[in-house]
């Protein structure tokens, strides 16, 4: 496959007037599936064209937000598969000793 070619085809069909550095795009989201994780290396090549498309921005300033970037996904501070601390389930507590009794009749009204 010659990515070169993909990208000229894709533009056309997208309807984009662009010039796409592969490399770089390519090395970002390296770096992301690296040090962040798998599912990072598109989503962040996707939202760095994104930025790029809203500012317009010339191949210079395509170069300075895939460094942005890359910063942010070198300098990650969980490893690649570490759950959000958000994500994490509380311990549930032991009810055991409570009378739910009362909860059938609450559940029938």
């Amino acid at each position: 496959m010659n990515l070169h070619d993909w990208i000229d085809e894709l533009c056309d069909v997208l309807d984009l007037e662009t010039e796409v550095d592969e490399g770089l795009l390519n090395d970002l989201a390296e770096v992301a599936h690296d040090d962040v994780g798998p599912r990072a290396s598109a989503v962040t090549a996707y939202l760095v064209g994104f930025a790029a498309g809203a500012a317009d921005a010339d191949p210079a300033a395509v170069e300075r937000l895939a460094a942005k970037a890359q910063r942010l996904a070198e300098s990650w501070d969980r490893p690649a598969g570490a759950r959000d601390p958000d994500d994490v389930d509380d311990d549930v507590p032991d009810d055991e000793e409570v009378d739910h009794t009362l909860d059938a009749d609450e559940e029938e009204e």
